[in-house]
């Protein structure tokens, strides 16, 4: 004889007599249960003894992303450029196109190579030329306008691809459903099911259940029943405090760089550009400085800065001073040098601790928020981490560099890793480190032998070599993720889903 709870009964009595499958949410108001985790648990007993089945169904919906809303009140890049390439006459110079067609600096680029794929426009002496006048919205403007208000994807099958990789505009969604339904030997069973309103359940034996239970007359215990215990019944997951994923990996990198040997050391997010900039020999015409790669500060939009730096930095780009190098050349100014910024990078803080600390040697890292103007996608955020280190001593090479990038990365999970020649204008010879992810080399930052035109104005003799890795492009690969905006999205499914690391 099977033995069901109160809940278990008002489960079975609520179910559909054909046995045809209820949903769980439906089954909460038709059992009186408060939730449906509570049809879930009381669903638990009667499965295992073969009164019901339960079953779920996936299905997979799409939504636009906030920026497909955006794009759909604004115009697609490419579609805002065409309309001021056709408001100028059909012909505009690519100078200009940013600020016509109301673009930022990530936007031009976007706009001016689906120009080109979409066949809309050709570069002509220097001026974006539109083919075939004005063209009609294409079938990734009609569905992500149908997204937003409400419509579904069908008869869209190429542009949802194309929306789904084009940065994450459009979405996938899954929704999970749960299904519970009598099986005939259930169905035999709800006929003689005892359903007593009156009848109380009694999770544990007190004392003043027994004290009371000799005054009790026999209809009375009758309507006691003392509930048997499952031990495999479902429960709701408990929902422990844990650090953020992010926060985690953070901790983990911290804990590898410490058990190497290094010391972590942190700086400030307002800089100067001489100390962003200038130090690193970036000369002042560089386009990283341009504000579309940059956030410069209106308070303070310029910082004091120390006239011998000033002199020792202003020497080397113009001649080069005693460094070998010819410099860059050209007039430097003082006041360029002091802009306010925030900083690009957390190389400043390396700088910094060098110009304090000339004398080796080091071992160094810190991880740090860094800044630039950029459009914000699937893979790109205008606010990210870096994970920055330099050792400084005598001896220490290129195959230093390589050996630590290599450990470094390798302790992080990573067994292919692999190492491609690349160029920083403060960095000889420069290298960007690549690791392989689902069968392809992802390059997950840059590195190099810092050049003479750096170290010896700060007085540093030593070589020194340096890095800076970008940590939330390594997290998604941690993580699993495509977007790496999720990293900051307050998705209490994801972050309760994901385990400590």
């Amino acid at each position: 004889m099977v033995s069901l709870s109160l809940a278990e009964k008002r489960l079975l009595a609520a179910l559909p007599a054909d046995g045809s499958p209820a949903p769980v949410d439906e089954l909460v108001a038709a059992g009186a249960f408060a939730a449906s985790g509570e049809v879930l648990r009381a669903a638990g007993g009667p499965e295992r003894h073969g009164l019901v089945a339960v079953t779920q169904e996936t299905t997979t919906t799409h939504r636009a992303s906030d920026e497909a809303v955006r794009f759909v009140e604004v115009g697609l890049p490419e579609r805002r450029a065409v309309a001021a390439i056709e408001a100028a006459g059909g012909a505009l110079p690519m100078g200009e196109l940013a600020a016509a067609a109301g673009l930022d600096g990530g936007e031009v680029k976007v706009a001016v190579g689906w120009l080109k794929r979409k066949g809309w426009a050709d570069i002509v002496a220097g001026k974006l030329t539109l083919k075939e006048g004005v063209p009609v919205p294409g079938a990734d403007e009609e569905l992500l306008a149908a997204l937003v208000a409400g419509g579904g994807v069908n008869g869209h099958g190429d542009a949802l691809a194309e929306l789904t990789h084009r940065g994450g505009l459009v979405q996938e969604v899954e929704t999970t459903t749960r299904f519970v339904a009598l099986t005939d030997a259930g169905r035999d069973l709800v006929p003689g099911l005892d359903l007593d309103a009156d009848a109380t359940e009694v999770n544990q034996v007190t004392p003043e259940l027994i004290a009371r239970w000799e005054e009790m007359t026999d209809a009375e215990k009758a309507k006691v029943g003392l509930r048997p215990f499952d031990f495999d019944v479902a429960v709701a997951p408990r929902r422990a405090a844990k650090p953020h994923p992010l926060t985690q990996i953070m901790e983990e990198i911290r804990a590898i760089f410490l058990e190497m040997g290094f010391t972590e050391i942190g700086g400030d997010y307002v800089e100067s550009a001489l100390w962003n900039m200038d130090a690193l020999f970036i000369p002042q015409d560089h386009p990283a400085r341009e504000e579309h790669d940059t956030f410069y500060l209106e308070n303070p939009a310029s910082l004091p800065l120390d006239a011998a730096d000033v002199a020792r930095i202003r020497d080397v780009h113009q001649t080069g001073a005693d460094t070998g190098s010819t410099g860059w050349g050209g007039a430097w100014s003082e006041d360029v040098a002091a802009q306010g910024l925030l900083r690009t990078h957390t190389t400043n803080t390396t700088i910094r601790y060098l110009a304090e600390h000339p004398e080796g040697p080091h071992k160094v890292f810190g991880l740090g928020r860094v800044f630039r103007n950029e459009t914000m996608d699937a893979t790109h955020l205008p606010e990210f981490h870096q994970i920055e280190g330099i050792i400084t001593e005598p001896g220490t090479s290129f195959n230093t560099l390589v050996g630590v990038a290599r450990e470094f990365f390798t302790r992080m999970g990573f067994e292919d890793v692999r190492f491609r020649p690349a160029y920083f204008p403060y960095t000889e010879p420069s290298m960007e480190v690549e690791v392989m992810y689902q069968g392809k080399w992802m390059e997950l930052g840059g590195s190099g032998v810092f050049r003479p035109e750096v170290t010896e104005p700060l007085g540093v003799a030593d070589p020194v070599i340096a890095w800076g890795f970008g940590l939330e492009r390594l997290a998604m690969m941690r993580l699993g993720l495509k977007d790496i905006r999720q990293l900051y999205v307050s998705d209490l499914d994801w972050l309760r889903g994901n385990p400590l690391q």
